[in-house]
C-alpha cells in the first residue's frame, strides 16, 4: 500500500452543519470519511446521511466553505464544512470536489499534449505525405482539366507580376512594328514545340519583366521576360532557357505544385479552422510565380532541355552559357538564379549531357530575325 493509498483509507472526521432539505433547522453534526464516502452524524450519533465520494456535488459558496451536496438527490439536504483539514481530505478523495484544480490541471495537460501529437502529425504529414501524395496524383490529372486551370491562373499571374491586368503593355510585340519580331519568336517556338511533341498547346510570350526569368505556368502557359531576351546572346540561348521551361510543362511540376498546395492549404485549414476557397486562384497564382523547384527537378528540367535542343538541331548548350554568363554578373533582378538553385553545378551537368549526346547543330533563326527579335519589346 502506498503512502497516498494509507492516507486515503486512514479515517478523517470534522465538525460541519447539516441541512436536510426538509426543515429550515441547522444541525451541527460530525463528517466521518470512510473508505468511499463520507457519514453524517448528528451530536446524539443519529446518522442523518451516508453519500459515496463520486455522487457528491459542489455547490456554491463562500470561499472559505465547502458547500456538498449528494447529486440527482429529490431532496435538497446540503452539507458545508469550515474544517480546513476535513476540505482538505475531502479534496483528496472525491473526484468531484476538486478545489486544488488537479483534476483540471491534468485535463488540460493531456489536450496540450494530444494539439502538439496533432499539431506535429499535420506538420509531418505536410513535410512528407504532400509531397508524395502531389506527385502520384499529378499523372492522372487530365490535360483538359491541367489547361483550364491554367487560364484561371494565367489571368492572376500577370496581376502577381505587377501589370494590374492582362492589358496590351504586358506583353511585347503589340505594336504593328513588331510584326517582324513576333513572327521571328513564333517560328522560333514553332521549332521547339515541334521537337517536345507535347499533348498539351504550348502558350509562350514575352513579358515587360526587367528580370532575367522564364516561368511555366500549369497547361503549358510560358512567360518570357524581357530581361532574359536582353541578356540572351544567341537564339539558340534563349530557346535553351525555354526548352527547359517545356521540361517543366513535360514533367508537370507546376501541376505537382499546385496540389501540394492546395493539400497544405486544406492540411492547415483543418488546423486553424479556415477553410475559405475564395482566394484559391490567387493564392496558386502566386504559389507559382514565387516557386523555386528543387534541386532533382531542376536538374531533369535541364536534362530535358538539352534532349530537347537536340532533338531541334539547335545548340543544346546554350543553357549552360546563358547560365553561366548570368551567374558570373547576377544583377539584383536575375530570378534565374534565386530560383535555380546551384548554378555552377548545373553548368557542369549541362555539358556533360551534351557530350553524351552529341548532335547535328544549326542555328535556329537567322541573323536578322534575331535582331527583330531582340527589338520586340521596344
Amino acid at each position: 500500500m502506498t503512502a497516498m493509498e494509507a492516507d486515503a483509507s486512514a479515517p478523517v472526521s470534522g465538525r460541519a452543519s447539516y441541512y436536510d432539505g426538509v426543515s429550515a433547522a441547522r444541525h451541527q453534526v460530525t463528517v466521518e470519511l470512510t473508505p468511499t464516502g463520507l457519514r453524517v452524524h448528528g451530536t446524539d450519533g443519529k446518522l442523518f446521511a451516508e453519500w459515496p465520494f463520486d455522487a457528491l456535488e459542489s455547490l456554491s459558496a463562500p470561499d472559505d466553505v465547502l458547500r456538498l451536496g449528494r447529486a440527482h438527490n429529490p431532496v435538497l439536504a446540503r452539507l458545508e464544512i469550515r474544517d480546513p483539514q476535513l476540505i482538505a481530505a475531502l479534496d483528496q478523495r472525491s473526484p468531484l470536489v476538486d478545489l486544488s484544480h488537479r483534476i483540471e490541471r491534468r485535463l488540460r495537460g493531456r489536450v496540450i499534449f494530444w494539439s502538439i501529437v496533432a499539431t506535429a502529425s499535420l506538420v509531418l504529414v505536410a513535410i512528407v505525405g504532400m509531397p508524395r501524395i502531389a506527385a502520384e496524383l499529378t499523372p492522372i490529372v487530365p490535360y483538359g482539366l491541367e489547361r483550364k486551370v491554367g487560364i484561371a491562373i494565367e489571368r492572376q499571374a500577370r496581376m502577381a507580376l505587377g501589370t494590374g491586368g492582362p492589358g496590351a503593355g504586358f506583353d511585347c510585340g503589340g505594336s504593328q512594328a513588331d510584326d517582324r519580331g513576333r513572327l521571328a519568336f513564333a517560328k522560333l517556338m514553332g521549332e521547339i514545340r515541334e521537337a517536345a511533341g507535347l499533348p498539351l498547346p504550348l502558350s509562350a510570350v514575352i513579358v515587360r519583366r526587367s528580370d532575367a526569368n522564364a516561368i511555366t505556368l500549369p497547361g503549358g502557359y510560358i512567360f518570357v521576360f524581357k530581361g532574359l531576351l536582353d541578356r540572351a546572346e544567341t537564339p539558340d540561348e534563349l530557346a535553351g532557357v525555354v526548352a527547359h521551361e517545356i521540361g517543366h510543362v513535360a514533367h508537370r511540376d507546376g501541376t505537382r505544385s499546385l496540389l501540394q498546395a492546395a493539400g497544405l492549404s486544406f492540411l492547415f485549414g483543418m488546423l486553424l479552422g479556415d477553410f475559405t476557397g475564395g482566394g484559391l486562384v490567387v493564392i496558386a497564382a502566386r504559389t507559382v510565380v514565387q516557386s523555386a523547384y528543387s534541386r532533382d527537378v531542376e536538374a531533369a528540367a535541364d536534362r530535358y532541355s538539352v534532349g530537347l535542343m537536340t532533338r531541334a538541331h539547335g545548340d543544346p548548350r546554350a543553357l549552360a552559357a546563358i547560365l553561366d554568363r548570368i551567374a558570373g554578373g547576377a544583377a539584383p533582378g536575375s530570378k534565374i538564379l534565386l530560383d535555380h538553385p546551384q548554378t555552377k553545378d548545373r553548368v557542369v551537368a549541362i555539358n556533360a549531357a551534351v557530350d553524351a549526346a552529341p548532335g547535328t547543330i544549326e542555328p535556329l533563326l537567322p541573323a536578322d530575325d534575331w535582331a527583330a527579335l531582340k527589338r520586340i519589346c521596344g
